[in-house]
């Protein structure tokens, strides 16, 4: 068969993330390259004298293992995310995702199908304090180190390891843990998009950095400090640590927009009215400033005929004119008596809808850990299962402040699941429809009731939708009470998730390094690759695959259909047909075609032994304008 009449193959491995910018940067300047690749000695020439630094003395962040951390992040990998409906909540409807696997592995995984749709990651990576788990034995053991972690194939298990301060790469170890999930992080987030994470002073000088480096330090918007705690702690050595950094970055932050802080009750009621002006309630400003201006050095009569000048060091904001013109408007303000410093009335209806956000978030705020704790033992009876959450009011603080209320929202060390209660409580308070994307490694916890922490971050959100389902259900039955009308309890809001985990290919994946090298074994074993499917597989699975891996989301909208007596499923709208019939006919594939697809992916497996059906599909879909790729 030619190749103009050969299928496309599905990828299976995840595609190489630096692999684009070296394509926009050939585009760009394509004389950089030498036989195929980047030559800097020549960029250097294009860029210009001082353009491109190629001296050994330049300033940046290294560490040892750097080139090992770059390298981890280009590896393919060519696994799957396999659907566990048992542990889903309104599996076919919902769009959120609870993945349970490697976060680096499903960073990679998500590339395709995610990138530049996420609007807001939060993270709470592990703070390198040297008594919590940072990874599986080795940051990037890939694939297959992970299936025998978390059980999926025997050949004994892998251990967990801490990161300890004696331990000579101490910083250099959670470097290269972070760096590789931070790249992949990037790409997921849109243009607007941006990320907040969460670390203590172990490392926050060097988190800045790194995300300095792969953001871009233009792209740093604050570093927020947050009160985690209101009471000392009286047994520390030297002072008690009572806050965490949590960086923000953009994307690209000349296209981020934040929306501005409410004010609190407390700041309402700085605004009154005691000489009821018609314009409403309002706030008593100072009228001096400290900066310099020097039309503000002049006298102003009281009503009394007392003289006011601006305090010392300070000046009038305004000039003379101008005060005269507010004073005429009964914009300033002198006290109940007339006898009070001019003071500059800001009305409640002039200023604007909130206040501009700030870097310091006091513990009323945003939370603190304690009340993290209690809401924790709040969902699961009495006993937190999990030592560490975050707030949720801190996450929601971030929501809110990214002002999106239809955004995807991810977090990939989510922990006990605490950002996805706050997207879904925020969701019931505002009517937004936030979709929260969570990963977490099946990190064993030596319980019988949650034998891992994925397992706490599932139930967790099962029972904050189970809490908010109850709720809803009583207002809506109250509701038609008073209006003397039949209860219902619908609720409207997608309060589910969809699981999944992190496995091997449903596909055979043809691995040269371990291929035999003895000839019958060898011919034996590509006998076996002619039936490239795994033995078990279900059809389910195997279409999460071919979605994933052709770049549709996970929740895309999948309809069954028949096709001339063959099953197929329609995916986003007709974007993606998929068929997985092991006997395909003309007559299937014809209606496939007639239903216009963009894409067209069937198993190979379906034209065994009948190359003529699989020549003239390949031409057929071709003449129609449809992409068809086998699997």
């Amino acid at each position: 068969m030619s190749d103009s009449t050969a299928p496309q193959r599905l990828p299976l491995a995840t595609d190489d993330p630096l692999r684009d910018r070296l394509a926009e940067l050939r585009r760009l300047l394509p004389e950089a390259f030498a036989e195929g690749k980047l030559a800097p000695a020549k960029l250097a020439q294009l860029l210009g004298e001082g353009g491109l630094a190629l001296g050994p003395e330049r300033y940046g962040l290294n560490w040892a293992g750097k080139g090992e951390a770059i390298r981890a992040l280009q590896a393919p990998s060519v696994g799957t995310l396999l659907p566990c409906r048992d542990q889903s909540v309104d599996f076919d409807a919902t769009g959120n995702l609870i993945i349970e696997g490697d976060n680096l592995e499903v960073l990679k995984l998500l590339q395709r199908s995610y990138y530049g749709k996420v609007k807001l990651i939060y993270i709470d990576p592990p703070y390198n304090t040297g008594n919590e788990f940072i990874y599986p034995d080795n940051y990037a053991e890939g694939l297959q180190d992970y299936l025998k972690f978390s059980g999926q194939v025997s050949a004994g298990g892998v251990k967990l390891t801490t990161n300890a301060e004696t331990d000579g790469r101490y910083h250099s170890k959670w470097l290269s843990m972070m760096y590789p999930r931070l790249f992949l992080a990037r790409n997921l987030l849109r243009e607007d998009g941006v990320i907040f994470v969460s670390i203590d002073d172990h490392e926050v000088h060097n988190l800045r950095l790194v995300m300095n480096e792969i953001f871009g330090e233009e792209n740093f918007l604050a570093n927020i400090v947050w009160q985690k705690r209101y009471v000392s702690n009286v047994t520390a050595k030297h002072l008690s640590d009572m806050h965490d950094h949590i960086l923000l970055y953009g994307r690209q932050v000349e296209v981020v927009k934040f929306a501005l802080t409410q004010r609190s009750q407390e700041q309402l009621a700085d605004y009154k009215n005691p000489d009821d002006d018609t314009r409403g309630i309002w706030r008593a400003q100072d009228l001096s400033a400290s900066k310099p201006y020097q039309a503000g050095l002049f006298e102003i009569i009281g009503p009394t005929g007392e003289r006011f000048s601006p305090p010392p060091g300070r000046y009038w904001r305004c000039n003379q004119a101008t005060f005269e013109e507010w004073r005429g408007d009964g914009r300033i303000w002198f006290g109940k008596g007339g006898t009070g410093r001019p003071m500059l009335k800001a009305f409640l209806e002039d200023v604007q809808a909130g206040l501009t956000p700030n870097t310091w978030w006091a513990h009323d705020f945003a939370g603190h850990n304690k009340e993290a704790t209690l809401e924790t033992k709040a969902l699961f009876g009495g006993e937190a299962p999990f030592d560490t959450p975050k707030p949720t009011k801190l996450i929601r603080r971030m929501l809110e402040l990214a002002d999106d209320a239809g955004g995807v929202i991810l977090d990939f060390f989510a922990g006990s699941g605490t950002t996805a209660q706050a997207v879904l409580e925020l969701n019931k308070q505002d009517g937004g429809d936030r979709k929260f994307i969570l990963v977490q490694l099946p990190e064993p916890t030596e319980r019988t009731d949650f034998p891992t922490i994925a397992d706490i971050t599932r139930e967790r959100v099962r029972r904050v939708i189970r809490k908010l389902n109850k709720e809803a259900a009583e207002a809506v039955e109250e509701k038609k009470k008073e209006l003397a009308l039949e209860p219902s309890s619908t609720v409207s809001a997608d309060l589910g998730f969809k699981a999944f985990k992190l496995g091997s290919s449903n596909f055979k994946i043809w691995d040269s390094a371990t291929a035999p090298t003895d000839a019958a074994a060898l011919a034996e074993k590509l006998r076996q690759m002619v039936l490239n499917l795994e033995d078990g597989r279900e059809d389910e699975a195997i279409l999460y695959e071919i979605i994933l891996k052709s770049g549709r989301p996970l929740t895309a909208k999948i309809e069954k259909l028949d096709a001339a007596g063959k099953t197929a499923w329609r995916v986003a709208d007709g974007a993606l047909i998929v068929c997985l019939d092991r006997a395909l006919t003309q007559d299937a594939l014809r209606a496939i075609i007639d239903l216009k697809p963009q894409r067209v992916v069937c198993l190979d497996l379906g034209f065994s032994g009948n190359d003529a059906l699989k020549t003239n599909t390949v031409l057929e879909m071709k003449s129609h304008g449809v992409e068809f790729q086998t699997a």
